[in-house]
């Protein structure tokens, strides 16, 4: 779920639409369709938590509005995607500050709460949304970027792309890099958080083994705060973090707690009955260069990659998960369709053929969580 009620709002003229803000149409805030749909995803036993991407991605304040939406989904579980652009605070003479220690301790205090980073990277990306408005990356930063491009489709969501390189010595793109690794550090439960850039829109994803290398040593980390803006490497409370990852916590942020977290059951462990998905690497000082390369890879017992070259490709799975629910709502949806859109419903189903990409790999079956 991305934004709640936000992208609509956009398309009525309503330029942002906080927490509890009523849409000046529907009337709806986005608390009561977050906490409607999360409720539910759980209550129809899907095995992992709603997705959320909250209100007011990217604008410096939004750590009230994160810190409401975890307090206010009243204990049902859900995933706060990319938090590190949801933790900007309004402190100081440019009123753009962390709010990672907050947010941080918010997450540790709630359980039900499971998030991914979204840490940014100082190299040449792509912001991509789908959210083609006032709340969106691609219009903030688009007045710095070369190009904007912006669609709408069938006035249901939007999308976005704007090229885009965040630099050491820009104090915003320093203080979001600093932002991401405090929430790493700070929030003391690796099995509750995935390790991501949010690709590509805070780097690409082939720069993990740079990212586990700053969570893994506190002074290479230093060295590149030290480098920084100086309002922020002077600032910052990074350097006064002592935290190094352990390689335990690496396996459990990048593979063990993210199995578990989707409800993967055969998947994230080296126990009896899990699908031998097995990296294997040589162990180095230098973390960096150590994930970069991988002697051996495994994908289902069969030997894809050696000494860092593919020596096979296999065909992976889709993973699917098929609900109980009310049929009748499909009459209820042909009718709205019918009403208000130029497509038919029944293009919007994907067949089983579809999914696997006209026959190749298998559809992976997954069980609904036994509900009360």
């Amino acid at each position: 779920m991305v934004n709640p009620g936000g992208i609509n709002a956009f398309k009525s003229n309503q330029r942002q639409l906080d927490l509890d803000e009523p849409h000046k149409y529907y009337g709806v805030t986005p608390r009561q369709i977050l906490h409607t749909l999360a409720l539910a995803v759980h209550q129809l036993g899907i095995p992992h938590p709603l997705q959320v991407q909250g209100c007011h991605f990217g604008v410096p304040g939004n750590i009230k509005t994160t810190l409401d939406t975890i307090s206010g989904i009243e204990g049902i579980p859900i995933h706060l995607t990319h938090i590190q652009f949801h933790s900007y605070g309004i402190e100081g003479k440019r009123q753009f500050s962390s709010g990672a220690a907050h947010l941080a301790e918010a997450i540790n205090r709630h359980i039900n709460i499971t998030v991914d980073i979204g840490q940014i990277m100082f190299a040449p990306t792509v912001i991509v949304s789908s959210e083609a408005n006032l709340n969106s990356a691609g219009y903030y930063c688009h007045p710095e970027a070369s190009k904007w491009i912006a669609m709408d489709i069938e006035c249901e969501g939007g999308y976005t792309a704007v090229p885009f390189q965040y630099r050491h010595d820009n104090f915003v793109n320093a203080l979001q890099w600093t932002i991401g690794l405090e929430l790493f550090l700070l929030i003391n439960d690796p099995w509750r958080v995935f390790l991501t850039t949010d690709h590509p829109n805070g780097a690409d994803f082939t720069s993990y083994p740079h990212l586990i290398r700053l969570l893994m040593d506190r002074s290479f980390r230093n060295n590149i705060l030290a480098t920084l803006h100086p309002d922020v490497a002077t600032t910052s409370h990074l350097k006064n973090i002592h935290r190094e990852y352990s390689l335990y916590d690496i396996a459990v942020l990048t593979r063990a707690g993210v199995a578990r977290i989707l409800g993967l059951h055969d998947r994230g462990h080296l126990g009896k009955g899990a699908i031998a998905d097995i990296t294997v690497y040589t162990n180095q000082d230098n973390k960096e260069n150590m994930f970069a390369v991988p002697d051996y890879v495994f994908k289902n017992g069969e030997l894809v990659v050696k000494a860092g070259k593919i020596v096979k490709t296999i065909s992976g799975g889709t993973h699917v998960v098929r609900p109980h629910f009310y049929t009748g709502i499909e009459s209820k949806l042909q009718d709205y369709f019918t009403r208000f859109h130029t497509t038919s419903l029944r293009n919007f189903p994907i067949t089983d053929d579809e999914m696997i990409r006209g026959g190749q790999g298998k559809l992976l079956m997954h069980p609904c969580k036994k509900t009360i």
